[in-house]
C-alpha cells in the first residue's frame, strides 16, 4: 500500500513561537527551558524581526493604502507603531517607508508622483502653492511616518486620493502560541537566527559557527524573497546636430 501525502502546507502557521523558541535551544544543546529563558529567547526574536527590517525591502511585508487629500494640507501622517494613543480612525500603522505613489482623480485615473528627497523640496520656492500634486517628500521619524505633497492639494483636488505603496513593519512576536508574521521561506533562517542570537548568552563558544549558518540561510531567503517580473534596459538614442 502506497503512502499518502499530508495534504496541507501550513507548517509555517502551525509552527508556533513556543515551538521557534524550542527549536533554537535544542540547536545550542539546551534542552526543557522555561521561566525566564523563554522571556529571553522571546525579546531576541523580537530584535532580531527589527534587525531583518535593515537588511532590505521584504515583499510580504508592502501594502496599499490610499489617503483622501484636504484642501490646503500638504502633509499627512501614518504611525510607525499602534502605541502611539491616537483615537485617529483613519490612521494608518505600522508603516515604515512609503515606496511609490500616484495621484488618484474622481474618474480613478493615476498620475504617477515623484518622490524627491529632502533636499529638493527645500529648494522649491513657494511650497503652499495650490494644485494637482506632482511630487512627494517622505519623512521617516521614530514614531510616525510624514507624507508631504507638493503642489498642496487645493479645492480642485479635496476628496481625491493619493494611493501609495508602503513597506509594513514586522509584527511583534506577541504571545507564545501565537504564528510569526514571515512566509515559510524565513522559517529556516529564523529558527538559526534566534539559535545565533540565543548562543552568545548561553554558549560563546557555538556563536561563530551559528552565526555561519543564520548568514546562509537568510541570504537564501532573502534571494527568493523577491518579484519574478522581467527587466528590460533599453539603450537610449542620440541624435547629434548635423
Amino acid at each position: 500500500m502506497a503512502n499518502t501525502t499530508s495534504g496541507t502546507t501550513t507548517f509555517d502557521k502551525t509552527f508556533a513561537i513556543d515551538e521557534i523558541i524550542e527549536e533554537a535551544y535544542e540547536r545550542i544543546g539546551l534542552q526543557g527551558v522555561s521561566g525566564n529563558q523563554l522571556r529571553m529567547a522571546r525579546r531576541s526574536l523580537n530584535i532580531m524581526f527589527q534587525e531583518w527590517g535593515n537588511r532590505g525591502l521584504h515583499y510580504w511585508e508592502v501594502a496599499n493604502n490610499s489617503i483622501t487629500l484636504v484642501d490646503g494640507q500638504a502633509t499627512y501622517t501614518m504611525f510607525r507603531s499602534t502605541g502611539d494613543g491616537t483615537s485617529d480612525a483613519t490612521a494608518v500603522y505600522g508603516v515604515d517607508d512609503v515606496l511609490e505613489a500616484v495621484y488618484r482623480n474622481s474618474s480613478n485615473v493615476d498620475t504617477p508622483l515623484t518622490k524627491i528627497n529632502r533636499s529638493t523640496y527645500q529648494g522649491l520656492s513657494n511650497k503652499t502653492s495650490e494644485g494637482t500634486p506632482s511630487q512627494y517628500f517622505v519623512q521617516r521619524f521614530i514614531d510616525k511616518v510624514t507624507i508631504t505633497l507638493y503642489l498642496t492639494p487645493g479645492s480642485t483636488e479635496a476628496g481625491n486620493t493619493i494611493n501609495y505603496y508602503y513597506v509594513k513593519r514586522i509584527q511583534d512576536v506577541g504571545d507564545y502560541t501565537n504564528a510569526t508574521d514571515v512566509p515559510y521561506r524565513f522559517v529556516p533562517c529564523m529558527a538559526s537566527g534566534l539559535a545565533y542570537y540565543l548562543s552568545q548568552k548561553f554558549k560563546p563558544e557555538l556563536t561563530q559557527n551559528m552565526k555561519l549558518l543564520y548568514e546562509d540561510e537568510l541570504q537564501r531567503a532573502l534571494a527568493e524573497d523577491g518579484s519574478s517580473s522581467s527587466s528590460y534596459i533599453t539603450p537610449k538614442t542620440y541624435y547629434p546636430n548635423v
